[in-house]
């Protein structure tokens, strides 16, 4: 490798990687954050509903609710917000824990509580969760469910009664073990003659609680939160083209990893349930050669086909056998594929199964050490020159094997932006150092993972993916 290759890799792990005094990496960096969503509002407003909306529509990733109602009083100091941070900042550090469970119906803790593992988005709901800055400042995105205080109370008197198995005497009786506290701090009686005529009570109910209680806590607490809100979602959970909204943001925050920001060429393929199974299968080592080749099978033949849709295409109406017009497109024709020997060769099938035909070079670069590589073996196509390449090298890890591959390719005329560079996983210093040498090429990957080790291996990583491949490991 040249010095100027080997001075570009250093400098881009010192700068990107903490450094023990002994000049070794130190540990890899914290787990992933969680994208967290605080959703707040009045009593009986739609809180939920949205949340469970949310949660259908982001069935791809791992996502936990949590609820602020530890317990059921409507005043800041009286939410355990201290066991409420410790619990988000375990969760956050990718620790579970363990939620108490709250019951309704005697307003006590029961139980040891549920344990929550974490998540790629935790949502945290509750009436007041807006209101401490503490836990504002934990938040990705703040939802204020912002709907009419009739409906409201006309839902919380169903809510109570029906699904809390309440009655009217228990929602009395709640409002008289807290109405000194609540008279303390509104000073006021006059909202105790409010009265609501609801269609499944007669005659007219005095609902005590809602007025003395409820209603002033919800004017002096909760709807001065709303000002902290990203979103202000009205009518709650009908309203559908909020809660899209809302999807198709936390869908672009979490498909976009911060490398992509700085490297527009960059192109991580979405996570989904089926990809993060196929990557724990085949990083763990206990996964046998028969597993191992299978899926990561399935994990090439969709960076392949995802690869290949990133070449220029021309637009082509065609007649369908219905005889209707259908406009689609053309890909180029033009390409090849090249595959870094001998990981790369695992890639060659699925590459020939997507592109009849194919023409695939093979080069062969050997590393000396950890100090640089050097080309033993290369067999292009001749006109190489004129087609779009298609680089495959399942793993990018300091990217001095990719910096040598890329070069040759160059030497022999190819434009650098006919470059696609197919990965199955890439290391962060690898991405710096062949997206800085290389800024017209494209590179697409699985994965990113967390750190290179001081060997230069990718941490967490799969392993030497040759040798699990191919059976040749001991």
């Amino acid at each position: 490798m040249d010095s100027e290759t080997l001075s570009t890799l250093n400098n881009n792990i010192k700068n990107h990687l903490p450094v023990q005094s002994n000049g070794l990496i130190s540990a890899p960096d914290p787990p992933k954050q969680p994208f967290v969503i605080g959703v707040a509002g009045g009593t009986a407003s739609g809180k939920t509903t949205v949340c469970n909306m949310i949660i259908s529509q982001l069935h791809d990733q791992r996502v936990v609710l949590v609820n602020q109602v530890w317990n059921c009083v409507r005043f800041p100091d009286a939410f355990n917000t201290e066991l409420l941070l410790s619990c988000m900042e375990k969760l956050k550090n990718g620790r579970a824990v363990n939620i108490p469970n709250y019951d309704f119906q005697t307003h006590k803790r029961i139980g040891p509580g549920w344990k929550v593992n974490p998540s790629d988005i935790i949502i945290l709901e509750g009436i007041l969760v807006l209101h401490d800055p503490r836990v504002r400042d934990l938040m990705n995105m703040k939802i204020f469910v912002d709907t009419d205080s009739d409906l409201r109370l006309a839902r919380r008197i169903q809510r109570d009664t029906v699904e809390r198995g309440r009655n009217i005497q228990n929602v009395l009786d709640q409002f008289q073990l807290n109405i000194d506290k609540y008279f303390q701090l509104w000073n006021s009686t006059n909202l105790s003659n409010m009265v609501f005529r609801y269609s499944s009570f007669q005659p007219v109910i005095y609902n005590l609680q809602y007025a003395r209680s409820v209603k002033p806590s919800f004017e002096e607490f909760i709807l001065p939160s709303k000002k902290y809100a990203d979103v202000i979602i009205p009518r709650g959970g009908d309203n559908d083209v909020a809660i899209d909204l809302i999807i198709q943001h936390i869908r672009a925050k979490l498909g976009q990893h911060h490398l992509c920001k700085i490297y527009p060429n960059v192109s991580v393929i979405h996570s989904t349930f089926q990809m993060r199974g196929m990557h724990t299968l085949v990083r763990d080592v206990k996964t046998t050669k028969h597993d191992f080749v299978f899926y990561a099978d399935r994990l090439i033949r969709l960076v392949v086909e995802h690869g290949l849709g990133h070449l220029p295409f021309t637009e082509k109406q065609i007649t369908t056998p219905t005889g209707s017009i259908y406009p689609g497109v053309v890909f180029c024709k033009r390409l090849c594929g090249v595959s870094v020997i001998r990981s790369g060769e695992s890639m060659e099938n699925a590459l020939r199964a997507c592109c009849k035909g194919i023409k695939i070079g093979k080069i062969l670069i050997h590393g000396e050490g950890n100090n640089g590589r050097q080309l033993i073996y290369e067999k292009l196509p001749a006109d190489i020159s004129s087609r779009h390449v298609l680089l495959l090298d399942p793993v990018l890890a300091s990217g001095n094997s990719a910096v040598k591959a890329i070069n040759l390719l160059l030497s022999k005329g190819v434009v650098e932006s006919n470059i696609i560079f197919l990965n199955l996983i890439a290391a962060p210093q690898g991405i710096h150092v062949v997206c800085k040498k290389f800024p017209k090429l494209k590179i697409v990957t699985s994965e990113i993972d967390v750190t290179l080790d001081e060997d230069l291996s990718v941490i967490p990583g799969m392993g030497e993916f040759g040798d699990r491949y191919f059976g040749t490991n001991n």
